[in-house]
């Protein structure tokens, strides 16, 4: 399949794979990057409907699935330099289809493996979908630095208690969660990057115990995944806010990004790739956060989601992360409702640790009181056997799960 590739590939041709992740995946982003292809990685898991609309949306001129490769006619080749084109992973709406350059990848690997003491003979473990752009990156250290790179057709705790010579993975809160439950050592890892959803402070304090190096990271598809490691932006990255429309180095608002790392647009959208941006090349991030006056950057959570409840602004991931160490809760999803006296109310979604003895409201109240102020804690428990998410692990606060129970 991959001479099969090479034998038709010219220079700007756009890629999609479908296949399973595995070895044959880097050999084949080998090939298209040393032609001056792109590659549109396609998630196996998508039903077949679901691949054929979005391969349709993208326009490839060349498709690599288990049928072989095949080329396209009416395919639309890539920009001039495009390195990837990545499917973004938006909890609400049509993914867009963020264009990568070449050297914002380049730029992105180098100032993480600096970032992180990662060099060219340091082994990376891959168990994110490499259709996501976290996935992707991982695989491109082994064009950009020339690592070994030991990829898995999915994640499972196996994966990483055979993985006993890997210094460095990425992964999303759920796995390391998964992981650390099933008593998994993590302490062999040099580094282990956490992003694509906030990463749970009791979380990180538990796998911080057991010898675990971790570094969460921010970051969107738009810019090359993570940029900021450990509240700390990359080399070639500006981190700025935008508060009360004023663009500024410090204070409280919405995360603006700058630099090389950054998307060329999304492929044919241009209004869209337009209203992404901010003169000077910032990017809108849709993030509310804040930057201290060392350049510490702290992520809030999405500006969407805010909950105003009673005149005070409520961040859904921090109450989370505070009801996520109860011992009756084990997942949670924080949104806001309409409610007549305060304006909207905390409302906490609970998936229970056991579903005969769930966790009541007060206890929920209670437990969140002695932790962050106590304006934030629920106002209404919904007991659920699920929560949506996406691929990534991030909540899809659009789509919640059918209640089994409610009390308010």
């Amino acid at each position: 399949m991959v001479r099969a590739l090479q034998s038709t590939l010219r220079d700007a041709d756009l890629v999609a794979v479908r296949l399973p992740p595995g070895p044959r995946w880097i050999a084949l982003l080998r090939a298209a990057w040393d032609a001056g292809a792109a590659v549109f990685p396609v998630d196996g898991r998508l039903a077949p409907a679901e691949a054929r609309r979005l391969v349709s949306r993208a326009r490839p001129t060349l498709v690599v699935d288990a049928d072989g490769v095949r080329r396209r006619p009416r395919g639309v080749p890539a920009a001039a330099g495009t390195g990837l084109v990545v499917a973004t992973s938006g909890t609400t709406g049509l993914p867009r289809l963020a264009e990568l350059g070449r050297d914002s990848i380049e730029a992105v690997i180098r100032a993480s493996a600096a970032a992180i003491g990662a060099g060219s003979a340091d082994e990376w473990l891959c168990c994110l979908p490499v259709a996501h752009i976290g996935g992707a990156l991982v695989l491109h250290r082994a064009l950009v630095l020339g690592a070994p790179v030991r990829v898995r057709r999915s994640f499972s705790v196996a994966a990483f208690r055979t993985a006993r010579a890997c210094r460095f993975t990425s992964l999303v809160p759920t796995q390391l969660h998964r992981l650390l439950d099933a008593g998994c050592d993590l302490s062999g890892f040099a580094a282990i990057l956490v992003g694509g959803a906030a990463l749970p402070p009791e979380l990180a304090l538990r796998a911080a115990a057991g010898g675990a190096q971790l570094v969460p990271t921010y970051g969107l598809t738009e810019s090359c995944g993570g940029v900021v490691y450990a509240g700390r932006p990359l080399t070639g990255v500006d981190v700025h806010v935008l508060g009360d429309g004023v663009n500024a180095a410090a204070g409280e608002g919405e995360l603006l990004i700058r630099g090389t790392a950054l998307m060329r647009g999304y492929r044919f959208d241009e209004a869209a790739s337009a209203a992404a941006f901010l003169p000077g090349g910032w990017l809108l991030t849709g993030d509310h956060g804040a930057i201290a006056t060392d350049g510490t950057v702290r992520v809030d959570g999405r500006k969407a989601d805010v909950i105003n409840t009673g005149g005070e602004k409520v961040w859904p991931a921090e109450v989370e992360a505070a009801l996520a160490s109860h011992r009756g809760v084990t997942a949670v999803a924080v949104s806001g409702a309409p409610d007549a006296e305060w304006g909207e109310r905390v409302v906490a979604h609970v998936v229970p640790r056991r579903r005969g003895a769930p966790p009541t409201l007060e206890s929920l109240r209670a437990h969140v009181s002695q932790r962050i102020a106590g304006y934030k804690a629920p106002r209404q428990l919904v007991l659920v056997d699920t929560l949506p998410r996406t691929a990534l692990g991030k909540l899809r606060r659009a789509q919640p799960a059918p209640p089994a129970q409610s009390s308010v």
